[in-house]
């Protein structure tokens, strides 16, 4: 591809001599006679080089260096006046311009002008892609992670996006699964057409169906109007049902015969429609265990079970906290940070922390720091849990008193403060808060009521 140029003056004849000029030079090159219609070509086009005259009606070329820099930053800059003023050219390189050239000008000076800001600027260009690549060497797809768990991850999921075949995801709440979901469908051929998720722990049974395959006007009170369902919004893309062990028995038999037959009705309608999507499905459940219990039916798991990812916990891949921690930095705190971003102290505390909310557990932590200290995280500004480790950890000894034990009540005890606390880090998110505690919107709202926690007022269920 050629390297472009963009000629902006407003005297014709110097418009023509440069282009004449510059595509003898095998250059490409577009014209422009003052800075209104430069900016609009800035628009619809990127140009590795600007020519701009300073002295023009209207914006004169100071305000177009200006604009340059804010619209297009990685475009190279060269300005030139018939009128050498010094001060004219230290605002200019101020502001950006490799460099200033008088009118009238040599040829050979302005073509040596001309490649050296170009080499200049694909060096830049060159620095910005190593940078990037050396960001992204620990991730893929958005998924963070260079432990040789997750290594086994990314290679699971570049193999299944080459087929169409339904992919389980399985792990604890917060570990990624829509995360894993999301680089399956970008992988594979359907990744330009549109990825639908879908939380079933989160639908009114009452309204499943209908959510699933839509509706027609007047089919029930409420649908006053025809609705497209998620299996027609991803069409020719992939449907992501997350939690679909929470999917009742009626809908799962639906649900089966849509993926046997490639077809669904709308909920009152009569017209078959053909459907080409992709199903990936997560779940937080021991699934085969819900076949042996006739809570899921075995016919439907085999169908969307075909090809299986398992998403390890945080805890047994602690070699990627460093990492996470550095990638939620760079969301929540001061991008302009440099150097160590965690002392050694927080550090410590939190690769010796057991995680029961996994990644999106350590992503509150770190927003959570970084509110008290935008600067670095501090063993300080870290919650309670993460600095003392109260968390019980499966594997540590259990300590039983001299004296004997309630059980019971020790357990109904814990089960409501892993409740509270659940409200507390996702500000009083009922679903979110589930999530965290590896259940659905409806288990934790039962759990809920049985400690009389669940007032009914104010929920938050998003």
């Amino acid at each position: 591809m050629k390297t472009r140029i963009l000629i902006v003056d407003d005297e014709l004849s110097m418009r023509e001599f440069l282009s004449i000029l510059l595509e003898g030079e095998g250059y490409e090159t577009v014209v422009a006679a003052h800075a209104e219609q430069a900016l609009s070509l800035l628009d619809s086009g990127l140009f590795d080089l600007v020519i701009s005259d300073v002295q023009m009606p209207g914006l004169d070329g100071i305000e177009l260096l200006s604009r340059i820099k804010t619209v297009s930053p990685g475009t190279a800059v060269l300005m030139m006046t018939a009128y050498c003023a010094a001060e004219q050219a230290v605002e200019a390189m101020k502001l950006g311009a490799y460099d200033y050239i008088s009118k009238p000008f040599k040829v050979e000076e302005i073509k040596v002008l001309i490649r050296n800001a170009l080499e200049k600027c694909d060096l830049k260009r060159e620095n910005s892609v190593l940078k990037e690549t050396a960001q992204q060497r620990d991730s893929f797809c958005g998924i963070i992670g260079a432990s040789p768990r997750m290594k086994e991850v990314f290679s699971l999921i570049q193999k299944v996006s080459l087929s169409n075949s339904s992919v389980m995801i399985q792990g604890e709440s917060g570990t990624g699964k829509e995360l894993v979901a999301r680089a399956i469908h970008h992988c594979s051929s359907r990744g330009k057409k549109a990825f639908v998720a879908v939380n079933c722990g989160a639908i009114p049974e009452q309204l499943m169906e209908s959510e699933l395959f839509g509706h027609k006007r007047g089919s029930f009170t409420g649908a006053v109007a025809d609705r497209a369902g998620l299996f027609e919004q991803a069409e020719g893309g992939t449907l992501f049902l997350d939690e679909i062990g929470e999917l009742p028995l009626l809908m799962q038999t639906k649900l089966l015969r849509v993926l046997q037959e490639r077809e669904f009705r709308r909920v009152g309608g009569a017209q078959v429609q053909k459907s080409n999507v992709r199903i990936l499905t997560a779940s937080n459940r021991d699934l085969q265990s819900q076949v042996k219990t006739g809570g899921f039916r075995e016919d439907l798991y085999y169908r969307i079970n075909v090809m299986q990812i398992s998403m390890p916990p945080l805890r047994e891949r602690i070699e990627d906290i460093p990492v996470l921690v550095e990638h939620f930095f760079r969301k929540y705190g001061d991008t302009r940070q440099t150097g160590e971003v965690i002392t050694p102290g927080a550090l410590k505390a939190l690769m010796n922390y057991h995680y029961p909310g996994n990644i999106r557990e350590l992503e509150n932590i770190v927003e959570r720091s970084l509110v008290m200290d935008a600067s670095k995280i501090q063993e300080c500004n870290l919650p309670k849990q993460v600095r003392t480790g109260f968390l019980p950890c499966p594997g540590r000894d259990a300590l039983i008193p001299a004296e004997g034990m309630d059980l019971e009540s020790f357990l109904s005890g814990l089960e409501k403060q892993y409740l509270v606390k659940a409200l507390e880090m996702t500000g009083g998110a009922k679903k979110k808060a589930g999530e965290l505690l590896g259940m659905s919107f409806r288990s934790f709202r039962y759990r809920l009521a049985k400690f009389g926690l669940d007032s009914g007022e104010g929920d938050r269920d998003e």
